[in-house]
């Protein structure tokens, strides 16, 4: 006995005597009343027999009680104790009448008796070996062939059949085994256990899902039987039946499955279709999987209570398909995936239909036709059932009654229709009433007919026509037959689209008209449920043959074969049009070219309610195109049934009213043009051909990804579950919610609202959300609500298609609760094949547009008219809708108007008279609310359009499908170490730039270059590209166990693409299998996905947040003469940035390449770099954590400089110094004021005529000031430019420098000259008028100068040796080097003609650069200028502050962020600033305290010196005619403010220089981030956080958050509000760290003389640490290096230099440094 106890009252047991299936039922046909009566009352009468026997029975054996669960049950008379206990199987009568009392014991099923698994570990295959036992139904098979195979990700199979003996299979045309296995980690896991069989299907997550271990495998010839235990009673699918609810009874409910001709009145029989498919949502997660049974053969399907499944078929394989999502709608697409996605009808199809069988004539026809047009009803098809036909002849129409029917397709294509007849398969043996039936004839020439057991008889039923045979649709003969046919007929009689009825193979005969032979496939050992118990039951005989086998094996499949023959035929006779088919009978994979109907319902408001659940489970099995035959097709329709459903059919995808013979008409113009229903009917007829765009974007969507459109509410809100059995409610997509009313005589209706907000499609007001509510929905009303976050595109309706779709276009935005929305268009022609254009339209705050295909292009010159946004929230002042190509407004003006809604806060905004052409980009914006660098330009030059970005496939189109362009890895194969391979572009796509032409092959190389470090290369092999010079620390043997890396590397070959994913959680940290890889000479993009929202880095420009804003920004990089500005590159460029994961960890990237770039960022969240020229060359480094990121990427681009002890004193310049005494004044007053001050600077004003290594008249005596200022502990530093003018008669710099050649130059082959730029040099013997505008100045007085390319070994030595000679005149302890990115003040050079190709000035892509539309060469020299790349010496550590930078430059310098503004939003970015460059290695960093440009405010610069004081570069610079803004500069209360925050400086200057000697040594960081979300504040390294004031509100109070970790006694973790009078600074020490400190003095000279002293915070537990570095302060050599302490060493000293202070711990009377 095999039991499994789900709980204590429920078991689950597997019946081991099926019950037999319902009582017959035969005939298409309705009953009359009178039959009806007869056939209730023969019922009552037979359950009264019933159980006049059962009871005595169930009194005979003991009805004692079991455990109380609950079945769809087998009890007697069908089976007794005796036939039960032959099988083997245990015996138990229980009270409850459903559940099985005969069930499986533990002897029935089978073991594994061998297995194997190739090396790819995606197959896996068994023998299975039945165990001894009595048989169930004879011809048992002893030994099973087991096929596992992972196909996909999400996809399993495993198929179970016979090992000896072929068996048949479905020749499926779609489904095939993927080439290639699984390409990355697997979603499920499979379990196979051993004795006795069975195998469990687990996720990754090890939620179990398909369990079939709760009841026996049973595999005989005519009986295969197996149980699968779920995870949820939230199944959905199996067909086709009339299922009354959406979600399964799971209370022992049987469905048979076998194609069939029935009526669908709401029993549990079989119908039309054959779809052994269930999906199961698993809970609140979303996570969702499918089962697929591939076979074709009569079964029946068991739902019970455990929750299990329980399948029998009596034929085939059991060859299964797993399929696991992580939403319901994943899962549908991953079905779609391998059955095939559904076809796009054409456009016209989607109008309302109108048909019904038997008008009687052509003449009935058109008066429907015409009064329905009368009326002005939207209605684009009309049909002809069979009475069109002589004799109900296929490929014939009747002469009499129907004259006029081959002009008839003329007459509707004259009105705009489209005219649609009906084909059945079965085809009369008869000739015809004039001579012979050539159709059948050519068919029996072609033995085209399926035949009796002997295979060459033809078969003969009974259909329509009379005697017929029935067309062998799996015979390539029959197909060319039927082909032929439809042809010739299409020539006779022009129609648009053909309806195949009757194909599931519909018989009025039992098997034929001479019977069916006694045999086992006649008359199998068990047949399932299936109507009337009988297998040929209104169909063929079971042995009747077939090209893919006997008629009991592919019968179901009938319908299926002559889908594919029929889209042949009308391939053949609508050539590139796609036209369409409906047919009634299907089978999975139908829907890649069919519609359906639900087939022959009746006029009752039950078939209107159970119309939706079967449309909803068409859309789970892949026929979207799917709808119910509306008003009912039996039956006289009530005006009121019909009118609602009139309003409902209006959203059916399929919209056709249609009904039968004998009953009255009920298309809408018959109930009276002035009727409700007429009135009722066209308004939401209206409603549904605006919204056709919208419907036909969704049929799109479905066709390319297998989405569906009509939407289960439980496929969008499947968190939510109360809709997870919603079905008297539907959506389309997921943005339109239709609510019908479905019951007679009601107003209001019990309607669901989803967590959402929801807009009324009719009056706009906003509904609640999720509940129920009552809606209310009089008699000319049904529920209509738009989703918050919809973009619906519209077009103005009319009365057929043709003619909507000539008028303009419009937009529905609803906005959701971020007030933002999203949606999409799909266009083309309608019909044909291939062409296309797709618009996406996107709103935050604006409204953009972008065509993402534009390969069709409108004849109508379509345009989006008007827009309506719903959930507005102000009425705009303007709009303006500018072409995004252009960034000009377009010439039209646009109106608006806003209706407000006093019931509820609503606002509607209305923007008219647009003329947005289809196909191009817009962006529409009003009232300004979003800047426009939140917009995105899908194609990254100026000057794009559609075609382009299709075949670019650029950033904003961010999809897994394969776009043009695409490259392709060849056989990548990874050894120990990394990988290397060649990648090939696809040559089928020409280049997209011609200046830029695409490198067809290149080199990829990935090394591991250590456990936390890897680097991948992609290069032209074959072309020695530019390639950075800068030196980095490789580890020179690369780590080769895979156990100590902490990442895996992964190749996708098509489309190429690169996965780094880290080991311990699995996040993929990098992946560039992305659209839109592009390498070619002057353009290279290569884009990946980030693993979160949170990355940080990249410069240098200003950033208005440390943390990045990934709302499509673009950043360039290429250093500039620039001052910090929004968006504008500056003097530095880092290509480095690191990304937080959602786990956490931390990792970092560095793109190693120096040409102008630009990064854009994505909320996808992803990157994109595109870059002009040079290599590839990436560096990963893994952490995990930020600060381990930091250090690992300054061991490969060079730790910091430790910086002289006294450049960590506060330091003074200006630029405007008129001569020495100014500065002596100012030295002077510093010191008097008693203000900390180490070093004074002097700008280019020290100059001669603004020339390098010269004095000015003015500064003849600053040398003797200088050296008084060192006598007394003070530093000097002076700037020195890189230009050297060449206008001198006599100046060594530009002579020797001349000679040396270190000048950079033309190329040779263009001209053995300099290239001449102008900086600050003057010539010689003028008069600077400095009234007049700059380029009149920089024409008039400034020199011709020469730039030393540094690259070169003679340069060096040349710099060198004029600053050694300078230091002889004028000494110094630093220098500071500007304008070295290098600046120009000329643009390329002087005369502004460069020499050489203008490509290079003006590459074909032009990054997103401050003035790009002056160049590259803007402010700098011209990029064909030549400089020679060499070996660069390294030298010893100095103070040297530079203002351009590159990975690697905080090995030698610091820098300062540049020419800033004095204001308060730079006070504040200067943190970021700050910020980012301790990410790039540079840690001797910060601002112009007081900013260098305008007039400082006193406010505003006392608070920037107090933040200044914790910068560790720290100097008040300003410009030149400006103000001074030196502390001494402003009153007493200034100076006073600035000494007493510089003395805290100077009182932390220890710990200061330990942290300079850890970034030094590991890497560490100095200034240091908060959490991610808090900008205004930063820390010097973990123990000391540093809080300003940062605005000029006059308030004297500021809210912000503590970090979590003890910053003072009572504070953690909270937000508090804390004082911040002007005087004063908030600075707070972490608890748990000690700090090192020294009595300050006015320089640092006399400070180190000073005693040192510890401040301990002590940690909640009552402990602290910290570390000390010590040394004299300048010298250079080898730094002694930081040992880790033991826990409870005690205080030591490293070379007298170094110590580690160890941990205090509190006790009861003292405090111990340990």
């Amino acid at each position: 006995m095999l039991l499994l106890l789900e709980k204590p009252a429920t078991l689950t047991v597997v019946t081991c005597h099926p019950p037999p299936p319902p009582p017959p039922q035969m005939g298409k046909r309705k009953f009359s009343g009178l039959e009806v009566t007869l056939i209730v009352l023969f019922l009552l009468v037979t359950v009264v027999a019933v159980v006049l026997v059962v009871l005595p029975l169930r009194s005979l054996v003991g009805g004692r009680g079991r455990w109380g669960g609950h079945s769809a049950a087998l009890t007697p008379p069908f089976c007794s104790q005796r036939k039960c206990l032959q099988r083997g199987c245990c015996w138990d009568p229980v009270d409850e009448i459903n559940i099985p009392w005969c069930f499986f014991s533990l002897n029935h099923n089978y073991e594994v008796s061998s297995v194997q698994k190739p090396n790819d570990h995606s197959k896996s295959t068994a023998v299975l070996k039945r165990r001894p036992a009595p048989t169930l139904f004879g011809g048992d098979i002893e030994q099973l062939s087991f096929q596992a195979e992972m196909q996909t990700q999400n996809r399993l199979r495993f198929k179970i059949t016979d090992a000896e003996r072929s068996r048949f299979e479905v020749p499926h045309e779609h489904v095939t085994s993927p080439a290639d296995p699984p390409g990355g980690a697997l979603n499920y896991e499979l379990e196979l256990l051993h004795i006795p069989f069975g195998l469990r299907v687990f996720r990754a997550s090890s939620k179990k899902l398909f369990d079939t271990t709760v009841g026996p495998l049973v595999f005989a010839d005519q009986y295969l039987q197996l149980s699968a235990k779920l995870p949820s009673h939230n199944i959905y699918g199996l067909g086709e039946h009339v299922h009354q609810n959406f979600r399964h009874d799971t209370n022992w409910k049987t469905w048979p499955i076998f194609t069939r001709d029935s009526f669908p009145n709401g029993g549990t029989h079989n119908l039309y279709g054959h779809y052994p498919y269930f999906a199961c949502l698993e809970d609140e997660s979303g996570a969702s999987f499918g089962v697929f049974l591939m076979n074709s053969n009569a079964m029946e399907v068991t739902l019970q209570p455990a929750p299990a499944v329980t399948y029998r078929t009596i034929g085939g394989v059991l060859d299964f398909y797993i399929l696991l999502g992580d939403t319901p709608e994943a899962v549908v697409q991953e079905f779609l995936e391998l059955v095939g996605r559904p076809v796009i009808p054409p456009y016209w199809s989607l109008g309302f239909q109108l048909s019904r069988w038997d008008y009687g004539n052509l003449t009935e026809v058109k008066k429907t036709v015409e009064r329905n047009r009368e009326i002005g009803l939207p209605y684009d098809v009309q049909y002809t059932d069979i009475d069109y036909m002589e004799d109900k002849k296929d490929f014939t129409y009747n002469a009499v009654n129907f004259t006029e029917l081959p002009q008839f397709a003329d007459y509707m294509h004259a009105g705009g229709q489209k005219y649609i007849l009906i084909l059945d398969p079965a085809i009369s043996n008869k000739p015809r009433i004039n001579g012979p039936y050539e159709s059948y004839d050519r068919g029996t020439q072609k033995k085209a007919w399926v035949t009796e057991a002997d295979g060459e008889t033809p078969l003969l039923g009974e259909v329509w026509p009379g005697l017929a045979v029935f067309p062998d649709y799996t015979n390539p003969a029959c197909i060319e037959w039927w082909v032929d046919e439809i042809q010739r007929f299409h020539q006779e009689v022009k129609h648009d689209a053909l309806w195949i009825d009757m194909n599931e193979v519909s018989n009025f005969q039992k098997g034929s008209v001479n019977g069916c032979s006694i045999n086992n496939l006649n008359d199998p050992p068990f047949t399932p449920r299936i109507l009337d118990n009988l297998m040929y039951s209104k169909t063929l005989c079971m042995d009747a043959k077939q090209t893919w086998g006997s008629h009991y094996d592919v019968h179901s499949l009938y319908g299926y074969s002559m889908v594919l023959a029929t889209e042949v035929a009308l391939k053949k006779v609508f050539g590139n049009n796609r036209s369409l088919m409906l047919t009634r009978s299907s089978f999975p994979g139908v829907g890649k070219y069919s519609g359906h109907w639900l087939g022959d319902n009746a006029a009752t408001w039950n078939d209107i309610k159970w119309a939706i659940p079967g449309m909803l489970e068409f859309s789970l099995f892949g026929v979207p195109y799917i709808g119910a035959d509306i008003c009912g097709f039996f039956d006289d329709v009530s005006e009121e049934l019909c009118r609602r459903w009139m309003q409902v059919g209006a959203f059916y995808p399929f919209s056709r009213n249609h009904n039968a013979q004998n009953y009255k008409p009920q298309d809408p113009a018959w109930f009276g043009e002035d009727s409700l229903l007429v009135n009722t009917s066209k308004h939401y007829l209206n409603i549904r051909y605006t919204l056709l765009p919208y419907l036909y974007t969704l049929f799109y969507k479905a066709h390319a990804y297998g989405d569906t459109v009509v939407r289960p509410v439980m496929h969008e809100f499947y968190s939510d579950s109360a809709t997870w059995a919603v079905d008297r409610q539907f959506l389309w997509g997921p943005y339109l919610l239709i609510t019908p009313v479905l019951d007679p005589g009601v107003e209001t209706v019990a309607a669901y609202i989803p967590d959402s907000p929801w807009y009324d499609y009719e009056t706009v007001r906003m509904t609640t959300r999720r509940q129920y509510i009552n809606m209310y929905l009089p008699a000319d009303k049904l529920g209509l609500h738009i989703r918050g976050g919809a973009i619906l595109p519209t077009q103005r309706p009319a009365v057929t298609t043709v003619y909507s779709r000539k008028n303009p276009m419009g937009l529905i935005i609803a906005l959701d609760d971020n007030e933002q929305a999203a949606g999409e268009l799909f266009w083309d022609d309608g019909e044909s094949r291939g062409r296309l254009a797709s618009v996406s339209v996107r709103v935050r705050g604006l409204l953009t547009m972008n065509a993402l295909h534009s390969t069709y292009v409108d004849p109508n010159d379509l345009r989006f008219e008007n827009i309506t946004v719903l959930g507005a929230n102000s009425m705009p002042t303007t709009i303006v809708d500018c072409l995004s190509d252009t960034r000009s407004p377009t010439p039209q003006t646009p109106t608006a108007h806003m209706t407000t809604l006093t019931s509820v806060p609503l606002q509607v905004l209305y923007i008219r008279n647009l003329t947005l052409l289809l196909g191009q980009n817009y962006t529409v914006k009003w009232n300004g609310s979003v800047s426009e660098t939140e917009r995105f330009d899908c194609h990254p030059e100026e000057g794009s359009d559609a075609d382009k970005c299709l075949a670019r496939g650029c950033i904003w189109n961010v999809s897994e499908n394969v776009l043009p362009g695409e490259t392709l890895a060849v056989s990548p194969t990874p050894d120990t170490t990394g990988w290397s391979f060649e990648i090939q572009r696809n040559a089928r796509y020409r280049s997209q730039r011609l200046e830029s032409p695409d490198i067809n092959t290149l080199r990829v190389e990935i090394k591991y270059l250590s456990a936390d470090m890897l680097q991948f290369k992609i290069y032209d092999p074959a072309n020695k590209r530019y390639e950075v010079p800068v030196p980095l620390n490789i580890p020179p043997t690369p780590e080769a166990d895979p156990n100590k890396r902490l990442y895996d590397v992964e190749v996708n070959e098509q489309p190429f693409g690169i996965k780094v994913i880290r080991k311990s959680t699995g996040t993929v940290i990098w992946d560039s299998t992305l659209p839109g890889f592009t390498f070619s000479d002057l353009f290279i993009q290569i884009s990946t996905r980030l693993p979160s929202n949170y990355i940080y880095g990249f410069g240098e420009t200003e950033h208005s947040s440390y943390h990045h804003d990934l709302n499509w920004h673009t950043w360039g990089m290429f250093s500039k003469d620039q001052p910090p500005g929004y968006k504008m590159n500056c003097y530095g460029v880092q290509p480095f940035y690191m990304g937080l994961e959602n786990t956490m960890d931390a990792h970092g990237v560095l793109l190693l390449n120096s040409n102008a770039m630009d990064v854009t960022l994505q909320p996808t969240p992803a990157l994109t770099y595109r870059t002009v020229g040079g290599i590839l060359d990436f560096f990963i480094v893994m952490g995990p954590t930020p600060e381990q990121v930091v250090q690992e990427y300054t061991e490969l681009v060079g730790r910091p400089v430790l910086p002289a002890y006294w450049s960590l004193g506060f330091q003074l310049c200006r630029y405007g110094y008129q001569n020495t005494m100014e500065i002596e004044n100012l030295y002077n007053e510093m010191r008097n004021a008693g203000i900390p001050y180490d070093i004074q600077y002097a700008d280019i004003d020290y100059m001669e005529r603004q020339l390098d290594f010269t004095i000015d008249k003015d500064f003849q005596d600053l040398p003797e000031l200088v050296n008084t200022m060192r006598s007394e502990g003070m530093r000097f530093i002076f700037i020195l430019d890189p230009a050297i003018s060449g206008n001198e008669t006599d100046y060594p710099a530009f002579t020797r420098g001349h000679e040396k050649d270190v000048f950079i130059k033309w190329p040779l082959e263009l001209e053995d000259d300099i290239v001449w730029g102008k900086v600050w040099p003057d010539f010689p013997n003028v008069t600077v008028d400095e009234s007049l505008d700059w380029d009149t100045q920089v024409e008039l007085y400034r020199a011709y100068t020469a730039f030393p390319d540094f690259f070169r070994n003679q340069t060096a030595e040349w710099w060198l040796q004029e600053i050694k000679e300078f230091y002889v005149k004028m000494k110094f302890d630093g220098l500071w080097i500007d304008m070295n990115e290098p600046a120009s003040f000329v643009h390329g050079t002087v005369g502004g003609k460069c020499l050489g190709p203008e490509k290079y000035d003006y590459p074909p892509y032009m990054p997103q650069l401050e003035s790009k539309n002056e160049g590259l060469k803007h402010k700098t020299l011209c990029m064909n200028s030549e400089q020679f790349l060499a070996d660069v010496p390294g030298g010893p550590r100095g103070v040297v502050v530079s203002r351009s930078t590159y990975p690697s430059s905080g090995k030698w310098v610091g820098h300062w962020l540049g020419d800033n503004t004095s204001g308060w939003d730079q006070l504040f970015k200067s943190i970021i600033g700050m910020l980012e460059f301790s990410l790039f290695g540079i840690s001797y960093t910060g601002a112009d305290i007081c900013g260098f440009f305008n007039s400082a405010e006193y406010e505003m610069c006392l608070r920037w010196m107090q933040l200044g004081a914790f910068y560790p570069y720290s100097r008040n610079h300003n410009g030149k005619g400006n103000p001074r803004q030196d502390p001494v500069a402003w009153n007493s209360t200034f100076a006073e403010a600035s000494r007493n925050v510089l003395n805290i400086r100077y009182t932390l200057l220890p710990y200061l220089y330990t942290l300079m000697f850890e970034a030094h040594a590991t890497g560490s960081t100095v200034v240091r981030g908060g959490s991610a979300a808090l900008l205004r504040r930063f820390r010097r390294n973990p123990a000391f956080l540093s809080r300003l004031f940062l605005s000029s509100n006059p308030l004297f109070t500021l809210s912000f958050t503590f970090p979590s970790a003890t910053m003072a006694v009572e504070i953690s973790k909270n937000w508090m509000v804390m004082p911040t009078p002007l005087e004063h600074i908030n600075l707070h020490v972490r608890g748990g760290y000690i700090l090192p400190w020294q009595t300050p003095e006015n320089t640092t000279h006399y400070s180190r003389k000073n005693p040192l002293g510890l401040i301990v915070a002590l940690s909640d537990a009552g402990a602290a640490q910290g570390t000390f570095f010590w040394d004299d302060g300048q010298g250079i050599g080898e730094s002694p290096r930081a040992v880790p302490q033991p826990r409870g060493a005690s205080l030591r000293l490293f070379g007298a230099k170094f110590a580690r202070l160890s941990r205090w711990k509190r006790r009861p009377s003292s405090m111990t440094l340990i």
